[in-house]
């Protein structure tokens, strides 16, 4: 322990450099920062127009015949559809003089993705992407512009932009410099299915209702109900208010068809009978309207529909500064840290609360070793007198379970730790074969079955968190990490911190990890400047806004959360065994190089995205990328910055964390950091289901 090991007086020295160190804080502080919350801007609207004009000497990947090029664009910060252009066959000079038009906003970081693609029978080829910043064209001006593919085979891409004021006002958005949160709408209806006279007629016919864009997936409704259902049927859609969503509303009819010939069987077969659009923008705002929706050759349908707008009242804090609970915190826990520092450094008289440092003991990770040693590194403190002067305890891993342990107890740092640690010791050291008893696996399946009714989807992390529950306390643990908050409400214990780092399906740690930081009143990222109230994670978020709460998991689930092994994939545990890892993988992964004029140029926009040309690697690479990179027991959550857009001058946030930090044994660089996008469509952060995966 660490009392038993260093003398007293050795640690004076070390707080003194703290209390220097505290001065040259207060000197960095004085220097200028954008505001630490969100704030309101106003910025105009933009005409954007992409004329996708030819493409040439483009490479062939069938056997017998030149390519069937088309090209498809992707902008989700103005459009959550994905536009492409005709197919021409059988060319390798392929031109189109197609274009395509978007409304795009002032504030945001619009970023185009052009992608060529190869038209096949079965499949399409993916052939190459080009990843393009937007705001690098000057309004008012034709641009064009000729991508260089392949400077060996002299492949190209030419594609000219326009982009020209648009007549809409200039409208404000909330913004943190970083994030960006738009108006959202939802919209609430209901469909009377018992007005229409059945028609007697084969299969079934339902209605399939979607917002593109919208957080919803599509909702399929039968056309007749069953005898014990409603007549009227429920749906809701939040969608961006930017994007002129619109509701569309299909009538389907579906027939089982017997199959002949050498595979007998049931197939499924879909007609759509009719087509339906409806604006939601158009819709008046807080009022219910009947209305029918004609979906051609003479059939309708009738609605019952309400729009809300949710904007102001965010339920996702933006901003840099602490949480108002930590505020308060800070404020009682110097007054203690002053009184504690008298009798540590034997001084004269109490300091005042600008003399009084902020310290941190911070425990790495490493199972029961990184307990223990945690355990013993508190223990000692508090032998020595130093305990009330540290502010922050923060942990990842095996540290956390200490911490856990502590603060289930208000007032842990006030009473001797040799409790603590005898019971924990006691814990720890009994047989562990009972976690795998029946009885205790028929308690697994329970609790892992209720997380999935809940509506949170189950994983290996999930069942590691409950085997951990099981070896630290040897039944049910019901405490949440919200109930810690009893534990600072007198700051009577240093401020708790505990850290996960959020990865990212199929993408190595080294090229993708942030940090998420988790305390007694909010989790989020300080990267992004983006929080929630404890008692709501795991719940759904979209645009800011709270749409379905979902109850707070039990800390048993966040130690799963902040462990690190069940969410690394195969590459990184070879890397980890190793020390080498799967290198040769790297030959097969997509290929991403830049091709962007502005390094040539003199005055160079800081803020501009360099342009990226991504080439495949092919169906072996996603062979061996789906087995070795993809992260099959890492656990998920909710996103709760979905939704949210980047801005456009991010980068020059002081705050947003764009600099080397080390991860493991690798690191991320500067561009790794000031390159990261946040999609406005449902993928967030993450991936395509909305939710986080989390992992340390």
């Amino acid at each position: 322990m660490l009392g038993r090991v260093f003398p007293y007086s050795r640690a004076l020295p070390v707080l003194a450099a703290v209390l220097f160190k505290h001065n040259d804080r207060k000197k960095e502080a004085a220097l200028g920062r954008r505001p630490l919350t969100w704030k309101w801007e106003r910025h105009p609207y933009y005409n954007l127009s992409v004329k996708i004009l030819r493409a040439g000497n483009i490479r062939t990947t069938d056997l017998l015949s030149k390519t069937d090029c088309y090209v498809a664009l992707r902008l989700p910060t103005a459009s959550p559809v994905t536009s492409r252009t005709k197919v021409i066959y059988n060319s390798s000079e392929p031109e189109w003089n197609e274009t395509f038009h978007y409304r795009i906003h002032g504030a945001l970081k619009n970023i185009l993705e052009l992608t060529l693609y190869d038209k096949d029978i079965v499949l399409n080829d993916k052939l190459l992407s080009i990843v393009f910043d937007v705001g690098s064209i000057k309004p008012g001006r034709h641009f064009k512009r000729v991508f260089q593919l392949n400077p060996k085979t002299k492949e190209e891409l030419e594609v000219e932009f326009l982009i020209e004021e648009c007549t809409d006002p200039p409208t404000e958005v909330i913004t943190n410099g970083v994030l960006v949160v738009h108006p959202s709408l939802c919209l609430q209806g209901a469909i009377d299915k018992g007005d229409k006279p059945e028609q007697r007629e084969k299969g079934e016919r339902h209605l399939r209702l979607s917002v593109p864009g919208a957080y919803e997936k599509e909702t399929c409704i039968p056309c007749r109900p069953e005898p014990d259902q409603d007549r009227q049927t429920q749906f809701v859609f939040h969608a961006d208010r930017e994007q002129c969503p619109q509701l569309e509303v299909q009538l389907q009819r579906t027939l089982n068809v017997v199959q002949d010939g050498v595979s007998h069987g049931v197939e499924e077969q879909t007609t759509v009978l009719g087509t339906g659009y409806l604006p939601i923008s158009s819709l008046p705002i807080d009022k219910e309207v009947d209305l029918t929706v004609p979906l051609g050759e003479e059939q309708s349908v009738d609605l019952k529909v309400k729009t809300e707008e949710r904007y102001k009242d965010l339920d996702v804090r933006l901003g840099f500064d602490l949480s108002n609970g930590e505020k308060e915190f800070l404020v009682k826990r110097k007054q203690r840290a002053s009184q504690a520092l008298k009798e540590a450094l034997n001084l004269k008289e109490v300091p005042c609360k600008e003399e009084v440092p902020i310290v941190a003991v911070v425990g790495s990770g490493g199972g029961t070793r990184a307990m223990t040693s945690l355990f013993g590194n508190l223990s000692g403190l508090q032998l020595l007198h130093l305990l009330d002067c540290v502010t922050y305890l923060s942990g990842v891993s095996g540290s956390t379970w200490c911490m856990s342990s502590l603060y289930e107890d208000p007032d842990w740092s006030q009473k001797d730790l040799e409790g603590p640690i005898n019971s924990t010791r006691n814990s720890v050291t009994r047989g562990k074969i009972r976690a795998f008893s029946p009885e205790r696996m028929k308690y697994y399946f329970q609790e892992l079955v209720s997380v999935e009714k809940d509506g949170r989807k189950a994983s290996v992390t999930d069942l590691w968190g409950l085997i951990l529950e099981y070896f630290l306390y040897q039944k049910e643990n019901p405490s949440k990490l919200s109930d810690q908050q009893e534990s600072v409400r007198w700051a009577q214990n240093p401020y708790p911190i505990y850290a996960g780092v959020n990865v990212r399906h199929k993408i190595s740690g080294r090229d993708f990890a942030e940090w998420c930081e988790f305390t007694p009143h909010e989790i989020g990222f300080r990267k992004y400047g983006a929080f929630v109230r404890t008692e709501d994670y795991g719940s759904e978020f979209f645009m800011g806004h709270l749409i379905q709460r979902r109850q707070e998991p039990r800390i048993c689930y966040l130690k799963g959360i902040w462990s690190s092994f069940y969410a690394a994939n195969l590459d990184e545990i070879w890397q980890k065994v190793t020390g080498t890892g799967t290198a040769w993988i790297d030959s097969l992964k997509d290929a991403i190089s830049v091709i962007d004029d502005s390094q040539k140029k003199k005055f160079k926009d800081p803020f501009q995205l360099k342009t990226r040309l991504v080439l495949p690697g092919g169906i072996l690479s996603e062979i061996f990328k789906d087995f070795l990179k993809s992260r099959y027991s890492a656990g998920e959550i909710y996103n709760f910055t979905c939704g949210l857009y980047l801005h456009r001058d991010y980068v020059d946030v002081t705050e947003f964390v764009a600099w080397k930090v080390t991860f493991g044994s690798r690191q991320l660089s500067d561009s790794d950091g000031q390159q990261a996008e946040v999609p406005r469509d449902r993928e967030g952060l993450w991936n395509n289901e909305g939710l986080e995966e989390r992992k340390l």
